[in-house]
């Protein structure tokens, strides 16, 4: 089924229906239509992932890698839509048949933030204060840094973990600080945390705009594209693929572009925990732009050879 850009109609752009997805979506919408001067309609669609999260179903565990993806996917393979936007942290990092990811748009500030009582940071909270999220890679690293905090297993959207910690179930939460960003809640920060303390999943901050690979829309599309935005997101997911975590594993990975003797290239580093935090293979690399998934692998590789496969097979053993 294939769409082109003198098909009657507008753009169908599909997206989750929580009020992040729909403002993600809505920015690709505006890039669409400034970039290509057509009319963009967004289309919600209710995912596995949005029952599942209203029904309180853990999502934590390799099984749950892209369950906020397949009913997106679904409805861009049925022709419900022509265009899917995913947080790209949130795909598998194996392609879909039928399924290009045409373009990784302009990246948001990839750091993980603390919302804390009392404006305080995560130094400044007392021992024993109660930090929310559902992040196994928050958690391990959190316990890594050896702060004396709880760590306290939350779900829902950004206002659901938020109103806990206003409402004194919990001392703070840990969130993408792209996605208060996105949603106009940054100022509700009280700490950006450094890549020293807690490296980001790989691709947070960045978006994801698939769309069937049959379509000459996607195209068109290719001119919303970063590419250093997707240069480091592909080294990245290349480090994930590798030691094979799965995007919920305890593994983080940020990759920079940094200028270098010869010229821009990428920075790239990673880690891989035990799920208490107690353990972990720590590594960084650098190499050409060109070669993003090139480096993402050797990166992993070399950490692999240090041990890293212990420690995300038992991470896999503890989410089962």
């Amino acid at each position: 089924m294939s769409r082109t850009m003198s098909s009657t109609g507008p753009i169908k752009v599909g997206t989750r229906r929580s009020l992040l997805a729909t403002t993600q979506a809505g920015h690709v919408a505006d890039l669409i239509r400034e970039r290509l001067q057509v009319e963009v309609e967004l289309v919600e669609i209710t995912t596995d992932g949005d029952r599942s999260q209203a029904a309180g179903t853990p999502l934590a565990g390799s099984s749950a890698t892209g369950v906020f993806v397949g009913a997106l996917r679904e409805a861009l393979l049925d022709g419900r839509v022509d265009v899917a936007v995913h947080s790209l942290k949130d795909l598998p990092t194996q392609p879909a048949d039928g399924i290009t990811l045409v373009a990784i748009p302009t990246r948001e500030d990839p750091r993980d933030a603390v919302v804390a009582r009392d404006g305080l940071t995560l130094g400044e909270l007392p021992q024993g204060s109660r930090i929310g999220t559902g992040s196994p890679r928050r958690l391990a690293q959190l316990q890594a840094l050896g702060l004396g905090l709880e760590v306290v297993g939350v779900r829902g959207n950004v206002d659901t973990r938020i109103g806990k910690v206003r409402d004194g179930e919990l001392d703070g939460v840990i969130l993408a600080r792209a996605g208060l960003a996105r949603i106009d809640r940054l100022e509700e920060a009280t700490e950006v945390l450094d890549p020293l303390q807690m490296l980001p999943a790989p691709g947070q901050g960045a978006l994801a705009v698939e769309c069937r690979s049959d379509d000459t829309l996607a195209d068109s599309l290719a001119v919303l594209d970063d590419a250093g935005s997707r240069a480091a997101v592909e080294a990245e997911r290349s480090v994930l693929a590798t030691l094979e975590g799965g995007c919920s594993a305890p593994i983080g990975a940020l990759a920079d572009v940094v200028e270098g003797e010869d010229g821009a290239e990428l920075w790239v580093r990673a880690v891989a925990l035990s799920p208490d935090g107690s353990l972990s293979v720590r590594m960084s690399a650098s190499g050409d732009l060109a070669d993003a998934a090139g480096v993402g692998e050797r990166l992993a590789s070399e950490m692999l050879a240090d041990g890293a496969g212990q420690l995300t097979s038992s991470a896999e053993v503890q989410n089962a």
